[in-house]
């Protein structure tokens, strides 16, 4: 009873059983990010252009258009794309398909809504940078493997938005990016960043450098990637203060990554945890103290009990 639980809450997510699948979404994910990124004014850290966790999937959440909006949603269940506007919705099927075809079926689609959209059609922050419209490979698309990844993102989104709760400062919202394809959540300690030194993938340096413009302790979720990874939770700092991957984190599981220059939680070794979540929590908690230690963060200011449902939280004297 147990196991079943365990699969129908936190389901296995073995990179090799939907990489191709993992691949396709991650493609399909940055030509609707995009959508959103040409129509939504730029707001500090890129925060205007990442994906919402749904209870469906993903979506864009609403999008201006002129005086109209709209939005996009990955419905990883009824397995389509679901766009709607104040007097329609249309619905494409997720299939297999080449990433020419979802990107031609989405733009015509809009358009034939009233809500033309022009993009800057080649990913970001991949290594091969073909236009969508040219990426005329046939993508393999595993309809349960989808539905999987949805609920892993459901049970994700709750964790860290709790987690997020107990900090008063500045903070991200939970959040997709499908430029990196993946679940972040980032707190600030309200100090300023030296300049990011760039480089990543077929991103400007300038969007880099101003999404690091201050000090971070930033935790997320990647469902894997090509390189061979499974899925995995990861915690980071940057800048990155001195004895900070030396520091002793929980649960026993996690381990600082020195390729990465990142501490990582296997998403397998999760599962395997008795309290799953509170090893998730544990993760989270202790990896954001040893940044927020090593970088001496005026915590005291910072800090804030958990939130608690219904529950305001007490301004003023004990």
């Amino acid at each position: 009873m147990a196991h079943a639980y365990l699969d129908e809450l936190w389901p296995a997510l073995a990179y090799e059983e939907w990489a191709g699948t993992c691949e396709a979404l991650h493609r399909w994910s940055q030509i609707v990010g995009k959508v959103r990124l040409a129509q939504t004014p730029w707001l500090n850290h890129s925060w205007q252009t990442p994906l919402y966790v749904s209870p469906r999937g993903l979506t864009t959440g609403p999008i201006p258009h002129g005086g109209r909006a709209f939005d996009i949603e990955f419905d990883f269940f009824d397995q389509v794309l679901r766009l709607r506007n104040e007097t329609e919705t249309k619905a494409l099927p997720l299939r297999a398909m080449p990433v020419s075809d979802f990107y031609a079926q989405l733009m015509e689609n809009l358009s034939a809504m009233g809500l033309p959209v022009s993009i800057v059609a080649v990913p970001n922050e991949l290594p091969d940078a073909t236009p969508f419209a040219n990426d005329t490979v046939q993508r393999p698309y595993d309809a349960q493997m989808a539905q999987r990844f949805g609920r892993v993102l459901l049970q994700v989104d709750r964790v860290f938005k709790h987690f997020r709760t107990g900090f008063i400062g500045k903070a991200s919202p939970v959040h997709f990016f499908w430029g990196s394809f993946d679940l972040a959540v980032t707190r600030f300690s309200g100090r300023t960043a030296p300049p990011h030194r760039g480089g990543v993938p077929n991103l400007p340096d300038a969007v880099v450098r101003e999404a690091y413009s201050h000090e971070v302790s930033s935790a997320g979720f990647w469902p894997g990637n090509p390189g061979g990874q499974d899925a995995a939770f990861y915690s980071y700092a940057y800048p990155e203060p001195a004895g900070f991957r030396q520091t002793a984190v929980e649960p026993a599981a996690a381990f600082f990554d020195e390729t990465l220059g990142e501490f990582i939680l296997p998403y397998a070794a999760m599962r395997e945890a008795s309290d799953p979540e509170g090893a998730l929590m544990q993760f989270l908690t202790s990896t954001y103290a040893a940044a927020a230690n090593a970088a001496k963060w005026d915590r005291a200011s910072l800090e804030c009990s958990m939130g608690i449902p219904g529950q305001p939280r007490h301004v003023g004297p004990a």
